[in-house]
């Protein structure tokens, strides 16, 4: 049979350069509008019975080539469990090799999350009891931007995920928050729903996460890059979102996101910012040294450089709504390799692991959100 590669549905990302023999040549297809690229997502038909290798050619220009090293591509045979395949980087290559078994297999840079699944987490969870659901406008590409409300305590959290579309590990994150927040047999999300008032955006870039994007929205727009000045014209899910916090003010904020390079979970916080305190950044420090007690998949070790006093980038949203709103604001980082301090060899960091994740980081916020 003829070896297929195809990448044509949501999410998808490859370009065939060519196939020989037992090899197949391929490079990722850059954001549209942008030259950002190192999200692939593709399936490979044909194959049964064979080993194959695929190298990614245009690896190196990549926008992360430094996070390539140590890192594992994805593969699956139902799209639910995604497993590590032997992979190595070299040259500016990305080399990966898979003995097919199956009839289908599906490749990827990390456990992709469909905007149809997206949409029924935002359908299941707008069936719970407590939980209301608002449509803040439309992207570019015409989606809805979907905000979940609950909770009816005095403090006001945001949590928000996946400017970043290529990070899907952010919207895994989210759907394991929602999951243990709408649980009623949990005291400790009971607790926290009287506590305070929780606005969930589990996608802020569906038409990036769509089309198959790393880093942009359908403009070619780093929506992390906008929070200082956005508009409808070019960043419509930036400005919606910012719009609603006006509108609700902000105590606590976290933006999930993914990074290429760092094998380990952290947060960044948001040192720079012209009002910070010493006395209000302990906030932020607390509470991740309380993640960490909380959890074996945080450390503090590893992590981004701080600001510099009178640095920090408004356009970032965890700085801008901490300088904004003098929110406890922070950017939780998940790894595309894993959580080296607690590593799994088939499946590195994984859904699940993202899932469970959030599941500490908001068990740990009912234990601080009264010291917000």
């Amino acid at each position: 049979m003829t070896i297929q590669i195809n990448s044509g549905f949501d999410s998808g990302n490859i370009r065939l350069v060519g196939i020989e023999g037992d090899r197949v040549d391929l490079e990722i297809v850059t954001d549209h509008l942008s030259d950002f690229y190192q999200w692939f997502h593709f399936r490979v038909a044909g194959a049964k019975g064979r080993k194959l290798t695929f190298r990614l050619l245009n690896a190196g220009n990549a926008a992360y080539a430094f996070g390539w090293p140590g890192y594992k591509a994805r593969w699956s045979t139902d799209r639910e469990a995604w497993r590590t395949a032997d992979s190595s980087y070299a040259d500016g290559v990305l080399t990966f090799t898979k003995q097919i078994d199956t009839d289908l297999v599906w490749f990827a840079y990390f456990a992709p999350y469909s905007m149809e699944r997206h949409h029924d987490l935002v359908s299941r969870m707008a069936l719970m009891p407590g939980v209301s659901h608002r449509e803040l406008g439309k992207t570019l590409d015409g989606q809805p931007m979907d905000l979940l409300t609950l909770g009816t305590g005095p403090k006001t959290v945001w949590l928000y995920a996946r400017q970043h579309p290529g990070e899907t590990m952010a919207e895994w994150w989210m759907e394991g928050a929602l999951e243990f927040l709408t649980d009623p047999t949990n005291p400790t999300a009971l607790a926290l729903r009287e506590k305070a008032v929780f606005h969930i955006v589990p996608n802020m870039n569906p038409d990036g996460s769509r089309r198959g994007h790393l880093r942009t929205n359908a403009a070619g727009i780093n929506l992390n890059r906008e929070w200082h000045a956005p508009t409808m014209e070019k960043s419509p899910e930036v400005f919606l979102v910012k719009t609603a916090m006006d509108e609700t003010g902000v105590d606590f904020a976290m933006d999930i996101h993914g990074d290429e390079a760092i094998p380990a979970n952290f947060l960044a916080g948001y040192e720079g910012i012209a009002s910070w305190t010493d006395e209000h950044g302990e906030k932020f420090y607390e509470y991740a040294r309380r993640l960490a007690r909380q959890t074996p998949d945080f450390q503090l070790d590893l992590g981004y450089e701080k600001s510099a006093p009178g640095q920090a980038n408004l356009s970032m949203s965890t700085n801008q709504l901490a300088e904004r709103f003098g929110a406890v604001s922070m950017t939780l980082e998940m790894p595309f390799k894993d959580h080296e301090v607690n590593a799994d060899p088939e499946f590195a960091w994984s859904p699940a692991r993202c899932k469970t994740l959030a599941h500490s980081c908001l068990e740990t916020l009912a234990g601080f959100i009264d010291e917000i």
